[in-house]
């Protein structure tokens, strides 16, 4: 997936309303590393949520700190199959991704 920084360029991204990708990839680092409590220089890409301990209700509480930095929706709730298809940190930036590119307008 390409990241949300090359879809729009980061000239004019904020001028948008969106933050630019390395804005996106190192917030979305620190929540996790505040929820594992761990160093967010521990936290990558393709840092496993499963096994760093993560649990769907950590997913959850994730994406709401998530929804409440960004300003965002992110439709998925604890039956959602789509929390459970969240395997990586990566899965995660993606996943706010998308739904900044929802908000943002045509």
């Amino acid at each position: 997936m390409q990241r949300l920084a090359g879809s729009i360029g980061n000239i004019g991204a904020r001028e948008k309303g969106v933050d630019t990708g390395m804005d996106i990839v190192q917030s979305v680092r620190e929540i996790v590393a505040q929820q594992l409590s761990r160093d967010v220089s521990e936290i990558g890409d393709e840092t496993n949520l499963e096994e760093s301990g993560y649990d769907s209700l950590d997913v959850l509480e994730t994406i709401f700190a998530i929804e409440e930095k960004f300003n965002i929706r992110v439709p998925v709730d604890a039956n959602d199959p789509a929390v459970k298809s969240l395997k990586t940190v990566g899965d995660i930036i993606g996943l706010v991704e998308q739904a900044l590119l929802k908000r943002m307008p045509a």
